[in-house]
């Protein structure tokens, strides 16, 4: 009954769609072709397409990304794959899948060489945007797969498989790779090979899964199908180097069966699930991230008005959130602390809010009448007393009191520096490498190397008279 009920549902959306049993033989064919690894025209797409993206996403250019999406070819050996699980082709199977693996090995190294050859390595926009997958790229990608499938059944033809399905759909593939090979050219950047390759794995199991939904839907997978197919394939096949070496190998009894299908829906449930982990995680991160964001806009705002903001930095770390304000008006810190309180509240994580204000036109204004301002000059008698007392202290240390006594100094400035002229009193002036002694002991303590010494001598007073014995001594006036 329910076999009864599946079998009518399927012929319902097969005439509902507007399919023709007639055309799946040959529609059957076209996917067969696209899929074909010794094709100079699909390494030529291939290639072509491989280098624009790659120059698109290292220029940041949308449009240049998108011309390589209209022409890129994956789409074909994709279909082929989804096919193969639907009607059970071993054969069709491992060819899509040769051509698969070839071709991404092929375009990950061919836009490796050409970043490794640029001057310059800069992740743009267009790059980070696929690093970070999540289940909203799978949820693209499953709706892309089934809109492409179906153009293939409504266009029909070779050109039906590789350039329609392509422009709904190569956004997801192409600029992938070509992103994976931008982080190995640029020194094998693991945050980016990662990011960007879950991507295109993402999209491939999802587009592979979402083919195989539509084939089996309109009943490819039939006996009456199948048995001209099958004719099909050993006529076409029979010439082509990798049927005569799967024909000589162990799968020989099997090229036309790869099992019961709920094998093969087992099997594409188990990718999709394995997938689902780290894209739920980056999903989760991404909502969190998101109410983070609309919590800090909330808060800020009642800080302050839009307008009052002069410059808002706001980074978000894993266990802290860290906000810079600089405000043309002063808050009030309760209203800060509120904020703050607010954000962690909703966030759970702690917050370090910081709230500046800038200075206004009057303060600017008063600050600097202020220092254009001419400065008042010090009263003479204070710049002697502050000189005096800068010198008294080294000379006194340096001076050798025990040679000679000082009898006193003077300070001067000239334009090649500042002179000290000292006078002292001894038996007898000192000599040269004692003068050059105290000139040397004294710039050190001053600090001043364009300081000249100046020492003036002067002999000791002559001692008075004595009296004779009986006789007082006479004074001349």
């Amino acid at each position: 009954m329910a076999e009864t009920t599946g079998q009518n549902t399927r012929q319902r959306l097969e005439e509902f769609l507007r399919i023709d049993p007639r055309s799946k033989p040959r529609l059957y064919a076209s996917i067969s072709e696209a899929a074909e690894v010794a094709s100079l025209n699909y390494w030529l797409e291939l290639f072509f397409s491989a280098g624009i993206a790659t120059l698109g996403l290292v220029l940041n250019s949308p449009a240049v990304v998108i011309g390589a999406m209209l022409i890129s070819p994956l789409m074909g050996p994709i279909l082929a794959a989804g096919l193969s699980l639907a009607v059970g082709d071993l054969y069709l199977g491992i060819k899509s899948a040769v051509n698969l693996i070839t071709s991404i090995a092929a375009a990950v190294l061919f836009s490796s060489a050409i970043v490794w050859l640029l001057p310059f390595h800069s992740a743009t926009n267009e790059i980070l945007a696929r690093t970070s997958p999540n289940l909203l790229d799978l949820g693209v990608a499953v709706f892309s797969g089934l809109a492409g499938s179906v153009v293939v059944f409504r266009g029909g033809g070779g050109g039906g498989v590789t350039a329609l399905p392509g422009v709904a759909i190569a956004v997801a593939l192409m600029p992938p790779l070509c992103t994976v090979g931008f982080g190995v050219g640029s020194g094998f950047l693991l945050p980016i090979i990662s990011g960007a390759g879950l991507l295109f794995l993402t999209n491939l199991a999802a587009i592979i899964a979402s083919a195989f939904l539509v084939f089996l839907a309109v009943k490819m997978d039939s006996a009456d199908v199948r048995q001209e197919i099958d004719n099909s394939i050993r006529e076409r096949a029979s010439e082509d180097r990798l049927f005569k070496l799967l024909r000589r190998s162990f799968l020989a009894g099997s090229l036309a069966d790869i099992g019961r299908l709920r094998w093969r829906v087992v099997m594409i449930l188990l990718v999709l699930g394995v997938l689902f982990v780290p894209l739920s995680q980056a999903l989760l991160e991404v909502r969190n991230e998101t109410l983070a964001r609309g919590a800090i806009r909330e808060a800020i705002r009642t800080i302050a008005p839009r307008d009052a903001i002069v410059s808002e930095v706001v980074d978000l770390g894993a266990e802290q959130i860290r906000i810079r304000l600089i405000l043309t008006e002063a808050i009030p810190p309760e209203r800060v602390e509120q904020a703050r309180n607010s954000i962690l509240k909703r966030t759970g994580r702690d917050v370090d809010l910081f709230v500046r204000k800038v200075a206004g036109d009057d303060e600017l204004l008063r600050l600097q009448e202020r220092l254009s301002s001419p400065r008042v000059a010090r009263d003479l008698e204070e710049v002697r007393l502050e000189m005096v007392a800068r010198l008294e202290g080294p000379l006194q240390e340096v001076w050798p009191s025990d040679l000679a006594d000082l009898k006193g100094y003077e300070l001067g400035f000239q334009r090649d520096g500042v002179v000290v002229r000292v006078r002292y009193q001894s038996k007898a002036a000192f000599d040269e490498v004692t003068t050059r002694m105290l000139s040397r002991l004294l710039q050190n303590r001053l600090g001043l190397t364009d300081l000249h010494v100046d020492l003036q001598w002067w002999p000791p007073d002559p001692e008075p008279p004595v009296a004779a014995a009986g006789k007082p001594a006479v004074r001349g006036r």
